[in-house]
């Protein structure tokens, strides 16, 4: 898989995660520290591939994650014969009483749920590895904490408890302390989160045109690899594809109200080189993995609900790029007005 040594997260984590006997953890790792190959190791490394039932249970805030989690499995348990991954999401309907063989299951915390109780299709007293990954998003999307608590409770005291999250504001790090009972705890450090190989630039703009002249000619400049795009509205993400598209450029974009169907494929071409640019909202700032992105634009500053700069989500927008410790760039589109925003997020990572 190209791994010639650890990452950080590895190094430290692995040890803990492959103890015998098993031991919880609780770490801070940013997407594309190669956690995942992290946590599907030990997922890898408890399974019994003899034994046909759901072993390792692993939950992701989006459908999208899940699948990608999924993928690192089958590449990464290749040689471990007849080992298989299973998705517990939206749309994957399996009737009530079915047999479920494959041992790892990856899924979304309602359908999850969905499978356990309701339909019985996973017997939770039977898994050995949880991992909660993304956990700060988990908290912010609707009935998800309850629901993975709700699913963590029903697990046997002998179950290895693995989480990841990005960020560990008080509320992640009591919803981490609820559900991990007895962790190791990996944190990083603040001045370790900004990504020190991504290049960050802002150009002041007057208005929605002149950012958008600002794009072309970035875009002019530096057209190796690939771009994601980010807008704060739906609105703002369609007005630019369709911009873009009248200039002839590769576009596609991404957003909220697609299907599951849509999206995976919108990803697939992505990732398969097929469009340059993918123009998205925030649906996508996460755990999105498409290694040959060296630039990621804001084309709207991302902005909470009272208008505050939103650090959490411009760290992980930015973390779209540089994967691996490889250089990126990343470059804000301001409007004059909106410059104490992005002095907030300067200060903030002091950067």
């Amino acid at each position: 898989m190209g791994f010639n040594r650890p990452s950080k997260i590895q190094e430290m984590a692995l040890p803990m995660m492959l103890a015998y006997p098993p031991q919880n953890l609780i770490a801070q790792s940013q997407s594309g520290t190669g956690k995942t190959a992290a946590f599907v190791l030990a997922m890898l490394s408890r399974v019994n591939a003899l034994e046909l039932f759901p072993q390792c249970l692993c939950l992701a805030p989006t459908y999208e994650l899940a699948l990608q989690t999924g993928r690192v499995v089958e590449r990464m348990g290749k040689f471990c014969v007849d080992v298989q991954v299973m998705y517990a999401i939206r749309g994957n309907q399996i009737p009530r009483g079915t047999d479920i063989t494959k041992q790892i299951i990856i899924g979304t915390p309602g359908t999850v749920l969905d499978w356990c109780f309701k339909r019985k299709l996973i017997d939770l007293t039977k898994i050995r590895v949880f991992v909660l990954d993304e956990a700060d998003v988990m908290i912010d999307t609707q009935g998800f904490s309850d629901q993975s608590i709700r699913i963590q409770r029903a697990l046997p005291s002998e179950c290895q408890m693995l989480l990841f999250s990005a960020t560990f504001e008080d509320s992640v790090w009591k919803f981490a302390e609820r559900i991990i009972p007895d962790p190791n705890v990996i944190k990083l450090r603040k001045e370790e989160l900004t990504l020190n190989n991504i290049r960050q630039y802002y150009v002041l703009c007057g208005n929605r045109k002149d950012k958008y002249q600002a794009l072309c000619n970035i875009y002019g400049g530096i057209t190796i690899g690939q771009a994601i795009i980010f807008c704060q509205t739906r609105r703002n993400a369609k007005w630019l594809t369709v911009e873009m598209m009248q200039d002839g450029h590769q576009v596609s974009l991404l957003s909220g109200e697609l299907t599951v169907d849509q999206r995976a494929s919108i990803i697939q071409r992505f990732r398969d080189g097929k469009e340059k640019v993918l123009i998205t909202t925030n649906v996508c700032a996460r755990g999105i993995d498409v290694k040959q992105v060296t630039i990621v634009v804001n084309f709207d500053l991302p902005v909470n609900q009272s208008e505050e700069p939103d650090y959490e989500t411009y760290l992980h927008r930015i973390g779209r790029t540089g994967r691996f410790g490889k250089k990126g760039l990343a470059f804000n589109m301001i409007e004059v007005d909106k410059l104490s925003l992005l002095m907030k997020i300067q200060d903030h990572f002091s950067k």
